[in-house]
């Protein structure tokens, strides 16, 4: 008999998927070059060409059996020794070896993370907007995910809502930033009082609350600021890495997991996560891309396009009329739509080959996401079918 609950997860299916695909196949009938698609946040600027000439390099003179063998359960030792290199001199923190765990990107990062600090039935917090495959990442973990909701004014964390479901069930806080969707990136002073908040419920529960700090996004900042180290304000934060966006390598499943080295039994912690590697199927990233990612860790694709699309693509939506938050990073913006409804908004919005997606999965009903992780060119010539869009369905100028 199959499992019920994965069953009805196919009625269920992603709305970005869903739209991406819908954006592939009105791609074949007028061409994808005319499909403004902004639904999936798949990075669009060109790997490294140091990682290019690293791989090459490798498979050309590396020994077969290191590059494509398996690797140690808790990743390659040389590897692990250089992420906690690189995380000490970046940010100050005594990283080691001992607090690394190499992982499938960061859903694999999270996966263990989940799995190492709840029992079923625990919750986890996290804050709207969200990313919606938070859900069955947690939820089939046996863990329990609780939606804090937004603050729409600024969208950092809503401390008045999050006070009232901080309860003792609560064993983890889950934080996204730089963050999807809505592309803000946690300040310096919500960091501080979301640390002081959970040190303070930690002590009165009686058991540790854990800070699980997502940061695919980290590098993809914009107006030359830096996203502050979630890690540096709280000690029992479990940071979930991933080179899919820094690097642009999505479809080579690579980060890591990294304990806060002041975190209590930091090192059990990390050695726990190759023992949940057993369970949940999940036995070493591939090698040569654990070795290959070793050597430009400091490096990142060129970025800069995508701050240039936030310029280009904020000023047009603040000049309809739209309601937007400025993101501070990542590659997307997440706008209030024009109508109460943002599923009717975007429906509409398919008219003009423009691919949005609602954002009622993202925990913010009336707001829709988009992904501008697209050529410049392309985003340039979708303005002008925003701009008619909006006048013809809407009035607005």
């Amino acid at each position: 008999m199959l499992v019920q609950k994965y069953k009805d997860m196919l009625s269920g299916k992603s709305v970005i998927r869903q739209l991406s695909e819908f954006a592939t196949a009105r791609g074949q009938e007028i061409g994808y070059e005319n499909v403004f698609d902004y639904s999936l946040g798949n990075p669009s600027v060109p790997v490294p060409q140091a990682f290019t000439d690293t791989m090459i390099e490798m498979l050309q003179t590396g020994e077969t059996a290191l590059l494509h063998g398996y690797s140690p359960s808790l990743g390659i030792t040389a590897v692990r020794e250089a992420v906690a290199a690189s995380l000490e001199r970046r940010f100050g923190l005594p990283y080691r070896k001992e607090h690394i765990f190499m992982a499938s990107g960061a859903a694999g990062a999270l996966a263990h993370a989940f799995r190492l600090v709840t029992e079923p039935g625990d919750e986890i917090l996290t804050f709207a907007p969200f990313f919606p495959e938070y859900h069955p990442y947690v939820d089939l973990s046996g863990a329990v995910l609780k939606v804090v909701p937004p603050d729409t004014d600024t969208f950092q964390v809503n401390f008045g809502k999050l006070e009232e479901m901080l309860t003792d069930k609560v064993m983890a806080v889950l934080v996204n930033t730089p963050n999807n969707p809505s592309g803000v990136v946690y300040s310096e002073e919500t960091l501080t009082r979301l640390a002081q908040l959970l040190r303070d419920k930690s002590s009165q529960y009686g058991h540790d609350i854990y800070l699980i700090s997502d940061e695919p996004y980290r590098e993809i900042v914009f107006d030359g600021v830096e996203a502050p180290c979630v890690s540096a304000f709280y000690d029992n934060t479990i940071m979930c890495y991933s080179f899919s966006k820094s690097l642009s390598l999505p479809g080579e499943r690579i980060g890591y997991v990294a304990v806060n080295p002041n975190c209590r039994d930091a090192e059990a912690m990390v050695n726990m996560c190759g023992q949940i590697s057993r369970g949940i199927g999940h036995n070493c990233p591939p090698s040569i891309i654990q070795l290959a990612v070793a050597k430009v860790l400091d490096q990142t694709a060129d970025l800069s396009v995508y701050e240039t699309n936030r310029n280009l693509i904020y000023q047009e939506l603040t000049e309809l009329g739209f309601q937007c938050v400025k993101p501070g990073g990542t590659f997307y913006i997440f706008p209030k739509a024009l109508e109460e409804d943002a599923n009717a908004f975007c429906r509409k919005a398919l008219k003009y080959d423009l691919v949005l997606v609602p954002a009622d999965t993202f925990g913010a009903p009336g707001y829709f996401r988009m992904a501008y992780c697209i050529d410049t060119e392309k985003v340039e010539r979708s303005l002008p079918a925003l701009r008619k869009f909006v006048r013809e369905t809407y009035g607005s100028l």
